[in-house]
């Protein structure tokens, strides 16, 4: 049976929130114990003592590192620019011998709509296509044979173009990705390639999203 340190040291680090918090002393540790009580009583199966929680969080607190700020995220001293592409559909679909022949044919048929956007990324077992709205017709009929596995709709994408010096800055994708979490912004999925990286949101989280990136640029 799990103890209500080992509990707790679990709890904590499945949150980069609370460990970071925890290691810069920003969190109180009494009133976190008091909300963790619920979970840890009810994962143990057993009433669990306020101060044996905050007594746990004080000691893991003691054998955490201390948190290093986050690197500075460096863009591109040339354009600094925050690109938006609107009314984009995302679908996935199963990876197969014939995956490679279905994107060669959806570039081609994408070849007659220029400006409009189309992304293929190729997984270890999955192919994921992002494209404009209106060419979603070219993705399912290049991809008609293939296992069709999840599809999302009416999303935005955020571009960040970033100073090529980043690729050598570690947590530079953490440091963008952190801004947003803690705005409470969910990211679909990313893209990154050699000086961009794009976030994929949902249309209502646009405007947030847009808005806590724009200070990035601004800076």
């Amino acid at each position: 049976m799990l103890s209500i340190a080992t509990k707790v040291e679990q709890i904590v680090s499945e949150s980069a929130f609370l460990t970071e918090g925890i290691s810069l002393g920003l969190i109180n540790l009494s009133e976190l114990a008091r909300q963790l009580r619920p979970q840890l009583e009810s994962d143990l199966w057993k009433p669990v003592g306020q101060a044996a929680v905050v007594m746990a969080l004080r000691r893991l607190s003691e054998r955490l590192p201390q948190a290093a700020p986050s690197p500075p995220i460096v863009l591109s001293p040339r354009t600094s620019e925050l690109t938006t592409r609107t009314e984009l559909t995302l679908v996935t679909y199963r990876l197969s011998d014939n995956s490679n022949e279905c994107q060669r044919e959806l570039l081609h048929l994408a070849e007659r709509h220029p400006g409009s956007f189309v992304s293929v990324t190729r997984g270890v077992h999955e192919m994921l296509v992002v494209c404009s709205r209106p060419l979603i017709h070219l993705v399912e009929s290049a991809f008609a044979s293939e296992r069709h596995i999840a599809r999302v709709e009416n999303l935005t994408a955020l571009t960040l173009r970033l100073n090529p010096d980043a690729l050598k800055t570690p947590g530079i994708y953490h440091g963008v990705l952190k801004k947003l979490a803690w705005n409470k912004i969910n990211v679909v999925t990313m893209m990154c390639t050699f000086s961009e990286l794009t976030v994929l949101l949902e249309q209502p989280q646009t405007g947030p999203a847009f808005s806590v990136l724009s200070q990035i640029v601004s800076h």
